[in-house]
């Protein structure tokens, strides 16, 4: 538009200038070219009209990992030399491109565009529209339409980094990884009836089918191998913090690395044969998934806990206690996963947990607070001000020691694990359970 505006324009008001007479013939020339363009704009204004685009209805990402968004584009009734297509992706999604230029040589016919995208951020986005571009019939405009689609990314956590530090766990290498081993004691789970043989003890005998046969008869037992394995996440205000996550610059939420190793340890139990669910928690428990196995299982977990969010309040552990007493009747490994260095919820979980650990298995795990160690250990130390910030750490280490002896003289396992191997130390914990057969 703007080449042949100069290009009518330009010439005429230069001669207009020098002769008056050319005033109307300018005048004419200018008025046809808008004419012509007006035309060209009311000729154009439905050529998009005929462009469909479909989007699959749920896109699956993983964080920090690079993606595909397939897209399928037909033109009803018209062919296009070249067509620009936009996404409006949310700020967490980014993309290599701004746009994608594409001919639609044939009417009618499905063409699939791939859309490469690398989210940052977990969650759930909306895709609703997708922008259109070309140029009018005679070029003097773009024609622009926005086409709706229906489409959900979600964005899970990236287990890739997790599954490599644990992956040797799964592996039967000698004394390292999963294994066979020898089961000691006969077990308390039933699994049949047969016939009495000299040695039996009494304590076995079936009196009832006994008394019913006419002749003795002895239960059978067998090894609990099918468990319950739940994990308990806090979302409250003490899942709040950041920290980094191992061999990258980006740090996270507490919470997220609690998510991301209780999905292995999910991975785990099901290599077990066990079966594994979720309790989440801040103010008040919010979710509860009772345990189970197999992949749309797996997924269901997944689902519920990739939107998660750290909440601003205190967790309560007396509501949390009794919403897990009055769900879990069978024995159960219940794996806490929390930051107890807040003194005040420090106690308050020493009050409540003694209920729970009369019928469960409880495991309470935390990130090692930084510096939190004993005073007169690594390098000596070089100033007065590192001395005082070792003296806190020493401090902030005395009162997690006595928090673990506390508890493991009421039965419950207190661990510190390393933010560099948190998923691998969950898995070992959960092996060595196993292994013990403790539930």
């Amino acid at each position: 538009m703007l080449v042949a505006t100069a290009a009518v324009l330009v010439p005429y008001a230069v001669v207009a200038a020098f002769s008056p007479a050319v005033f109307l013939a300018g005048a004419i020339g200018v008025g046809g070219l808008l004419l012509l363009v007006l035309a060209d704009a009311a000729a154009s204004s439905r050529r998009l009209v005929g462009v469909e685009i479909e989007a699959p209805g749920i896109v699956r990402l993983s964080k920090r990992v690079q993606g595909a968004i397939e897209l399928r584009v037909k033109s009803v009734g018209r062919s296009f030399k070249a067509i620009r297509f936009g996404l409006p992706l949310p700020a967490s999604v980014t993309s290599d491109r701004e746009h994608f230029r594409m001919a639609l040589p044939k009417a009618d016919c499905w063409y699939k565009l791939k859309w490469m995208v690398e989210p940052i951020d977990c969650g759930k986005y909306v895709l609703d529209s997708c922008c259109l571009e070309v140029p009018s019939a005679l070029g003097f405009w773009w024609v622009r339409r926005l086409v709706p689609v229906d489409s959900e990314m979600r964005v899970y956590p990236n287990l890739r980094r997790e599954r490599k530090s644990a992956a040797a766990l799964f592996l039967n290498r000698g004394d390292y990884g999963g294994h066979l081993w020898r089961q000691v004691s006969k077990g308390r789970e039933f699994e049949k009836l047969r016939e009495y043989i000299p040695g039996d003890t009494y304590q076995d005998i079936h009196w009832k089918t006994t008394a019913k046969r006419q002749h003795p008869v002895t239960k059978v037992y067998q090894i609990e191998r099918t468990q319950e394995v739940y994990v308990i996440l806090d979302s409250s205000r003490l899942s709040a913090r950041r920290v980094q996550v191992p061999d990258t610059d980006e740090q996270v939420t507490l919470l997220e690395r609690y998510i991301g190793s209780a999905l292995m340890l999910a991975v785990a139990a099901e290599s077990q044969g066990d079966l594994f669910g979720l309790v989440e928690f801040g103010s008040k428990p919010h979710l509860f998934l009772k345990a189970s196995r197999g992949k749309a299982h797996f997924d269901t977990c997944r689902n519920a806990l990739y939107t998660l969010l750290p909440e601003e309040a205190s967790p309560d552990f007396d509501e949390l206690v009794s919403f897990v007493r009055t769900r879990l009747r069978k024995r159960a490994l219940l794996v806490f996963l929390t930051s107890l260095d807040d003194a005040a919820e420090a106690e308050r979980f020493k009050e409540s947990i003694p209920v729970l650990s009369r019928h469960h298995l409880a495991i309470v795990n935390m990130m090692n607070p930084e510096g939190a160690s004993p005073l007169f250990t690594g390098e000596p130390a070089g100033a007065v001000a590192e001395l005082y910030g070792r003296l806190g750490g020493h401090i902030a280490w005395r009162k997690l020691h006595e928090l673990e002896l506390h508890l493991h003289n009421i039965g419950v396992q207190f661990n510190l694990l390393d933010n560099e191997h948190l998923s691998a130390d969950l898995v070992t914990q959960y092996m060595q359970i196993k292994q013990r057969q403790l539930i």
